[in-house]
């Protein structure tokens, strides 16, 4: 869409309002609203911002920024314009101005995402991605604060009654639908009160904007249900938490250049440099893709999240796997490490640059782990060479502060941010007393 398409469909849609959104470090959605005849403003000049406010933008004393919005994404938002009082609003994501240079902002995800998409561009590779991502939820309580009561006590590909959660899961897919979006298949996942929507891969950009408009949209329904929706990786002790699982491929002058006809596992040279160099990078991705304290209660044995750094084509118990393609164009590998909370523009970066390091260093990917990995002792995964991802937020921090290439991918401003807030985080959490230690020790000792 051009401007033109886009301000010709504010009038003959009778939009009132536009959302201009972006992304903060932490990969938390924030937008302002102006009118709907300051759209040729907005693209003209653009709208600027206090940068200084936004979690890991900028220091006081350089705070202005302006908001350029991408045309392409254009969107109205369903559940607005079916509000009683008649308003239609419609959301544009923007790329992020420095305006005391006038170029793209260093510390903006979406840019980071754009910049290793142009290293891959640069060496001739299109990258496609698709996501899984599941969520929870759960009921309120009378004062309207979220419970972790699950909204229903459905299990894996459940029916109502025991899922009822059909209608809200159908209100987000015709939201998603009516926004763009290709929905392949829905259903309630293997936990209480979990669900997950599948829609179709794209280009990394598109599929990183994608997934935040899928987080808004999941949450936003919910909310008209009078129930709370969480991205959350692992809300209750015990059963499976939430993951995002990332299908991986590169493309070349249209053509897959994953796929191998003559290869046992139909991957080429290409896909196995691309997956060593996933597989590399492991450590320091997952303080990217694991970007909470709480997502490591998800990354435990047992509860179907990987932890042991290897691939398979036939078992989930490993960090990536090469699932089944019905054509050529298919072939890809699935990263099943991260969760729905992370930041989807710098995971996607991070993901991308760490296989093109593998691709240029012509890394070679250790061979398939075919048997359960959960059942392996230490010995045999030290025999194996099987590491494993860090086991806390802490380790993680650790391991990105480390490696060069992660750092590099998303540059000194946004690693330096996102350390520091993480770091942060991470000792607060150290220095909190949780539930589980009052219970355990306050009448014990």
């Amino acid at each position: 869409m051009t401007k033109e398409d886009i301000l010709a469909s504010i009038e003959e849609e009778g939009v009132q309002f536009l959302r201009l959104q972006f992304t903060d470090i932490l990969g938390t959605v924030k937008n302002v609203s102006i009118p709907a005849d300051q759209a040729e403003k907005a693209f003209g000049e653009g709208i600027y911002f206090d940068g200084s406010s936004i979690e890991g933008f900028v220091r006081i004393q350089e705070s202005d920024m302006r908001l350029e919005p991408d045309p392409e994404t254009f969107a109205i938002l369903p559940w607005r314009s079916r509000r009683s009082d008649g308003t239609v609003t419609a959301r544009l994501i923007c790329n992020v101005i420095n305006t005391s240079t006038g170029e793209y902002f260093e510390g903006d995800p979406r840019y980071v995402l754009q910049q290793a998409i142009a290293k891959a561009e640069a060496m001739g590779f299109e990258m496609n991605a698709g996501t899984e991502p599941e969520f929870f939820i759960f009921e309120k309580d009378a004062a309207g604060r979220a419970t972790t009561q699950t909204h229903d006590a459905g299990g894996y590909f459940d029916l109502g009654p025991k899922d009822m959660a059909q209608e809200i899961r159908a209100e987000i897919i015709y939201a998603l639908q009516k926004m763009g979006f290709e929905v392949e298949a829905s259903h309630h996942e293997v936990a209480r009160g979990q669900h997950e929507i599948d829609f179709k891969y794209a280009d990394a950009l598109t599929t990183a904007d994608n997934i935040a408009t899928f987080r808004s949209v999941v949450r936003a329904i919910a909310e008209l249900h009078g129930v709370h929706a969480t991205f959350m990786p692992k809300p209750i002790a015990g059963i499976n938490g939430s993951g995002m699982h990332t299908h991986i491929s590169l493309f070349k002058d249209g053509t897959n250049v994953f796929h191998d006809d003559d290869d046992e596992f139909n991957l080429s040279t290409t896909a196995y440099q691309f997956l060593g160099g996933i597989l590399a990078h492991a450590p320091a991705i997952t303080a990217i893709c694991n970007p909470t304290v709480n997502s490591y209660k998800r990354l435990v044995p047992g509860y179907e999240a990987p932890i042991y750094v290897a691939w398979s084509d036939v078992n989930r118990s490993a960090l990536v796997r090469k699932p089944a393609a019905r054509v050529p164009a298919a072939s890809r590998i699935e990263l099943r490490s991260p969760d729905p909370s992370c930041n989807p523009y710098l995971a996607l970066a991070v993901m991308l640059q760490a296989g093109l390091d593998g691709i240029e260093k012509e890394m070679e990917a250790p061979g398939p782990v075919r048997e359960n990995i959960y059942e392996f002792t230490e010995e045999d995964r030290i025999e194996r060479g099987i590491e494993t991802l860090p086991s806390t937020l802490g380790r993680a921090i650790e391991a990105l502060k480390v490696n060069d290439v992660i750092l590099d991918a998303l540059g000194p401003h946004v690693s330096e941010k996102f350390i520091q807030a993480k770091t942060i985080e991470y000792r607060d959490y150290l220095a909190s007393v949780s539930g589980w230690e009052l219970d355990r020790y306050l009448e014990t000792f």
